[in-house]
């Protein structure tokens, strides 16, 4: 199963001092050394990490497959085609969010997301689109003719860190999730009974598939156990571990989590 190091939060802590340090780019060399498959970076319409310069040099340094995670937005799409990337994924953004909430929503942005594809696929650049595990989106995705799909495993994990992590304990709780542990283990098996399904569906109609959101060295093994999905894409749970262990290390255990 191929691994994608989303690098974002390396720009996070940058930004956090308003430094270049520590450089994204950097992490460049140390992603290929512990032999990960691609670069995963995410440039968000109010550049709250990377940022368009981080975005050119990385496209244009990596030995490595990079992944643009973008919005549908005009704007951002130009920009995305002059960068080619080897992949775009496209993305629903929130300016309030933490992080991305959801999958997109094709239905409602049928036409505007199909211009996009066609923007980037006329610049040689393959797309997937991030969704939700729902039959319906997978069936969109695959009218859009797009290479690949994204599952978002975030409900999956968001189930997980309540039920067996100490999230509960925390001011992190998710409040809706706090029920019963026998209730929480019925949620799970049946979050990833539903990536399962979606997976094997979109394989069917010959799409890739990758997964990706709140994955970690706990979690990871229930989602690599599906033989249809083909990429993990994990970023926050590597870069917080290479804070102890460093980068080299961190990836390194996370390709031994997922086998």
């Amino acid at each position: 199963m191929l691994l994608g190091v989303n690098i974002d939060h390396i720009a996070v802590l940058r930004e956090a001092r308003k430094i270049n340090d520590p450089n994204p780019l950097d992490a460049l060399g140390i992603c290929k050394l512990a032999n990960a498959d691609q670069i995963t970076i995410h440039l968000r319409e109010d550049r709250r990490h990377i940022h368009d310069d981080d975005a050119k040099k990385i496209i244009k340094s990596s030995t490595l497959p990079v992944n643009l995670e973008c919005s549908i937005n005009d704007e951002i799409i130009d920009i995305v085609c002059k960068l080619k990337p080897q992949r775009a994924t496209l993305v629903p953004e929130n300016r309030q969010e933490v992080t991305t909430e959801g999958g997109l929503d094709i239905k409602s942005n049928f036409e505007k997301i199909k211009k996009a594809i066609k923007k980037l696929h006329d610049n040689e650049i393959e797309v997937s689109l991030f969704i939700d595990p729902k039959k319906e989106t997978i069936k969109l995705s695959s009218e859009l003719k797009v290479e690949w799909i994204e599952l978002h495993t975030g409900t999956f994990a968001n189930i997980y860190a309540m039920l067996y992590g100490n999230l509960r304990n925390t001011h992190h709780s998710i409040k809706e999730l706090e029920l019963p542990r026998q209730e929480l283990k019925v949620m799970l098996k049946e979050s990833k009974k539903q990536i399962k399904k979606a997976s094997n569906k979109a394989d069917q109609l010959n799409l890739k598939v990758a997964a990706g959101h709140g994955l970690n060295y706990q979690n990871v093994s229930l989602i690599s156990s599906i033989k249809t999905i083909s990429e993990l894409n994990i970023g926050q749970s590597i870069i917080a571990r290479s804070v102890y262990t460093g980068l080299h290390q961190a990836i390194l255990d996370m390709k031994e989590s997922i086998k």
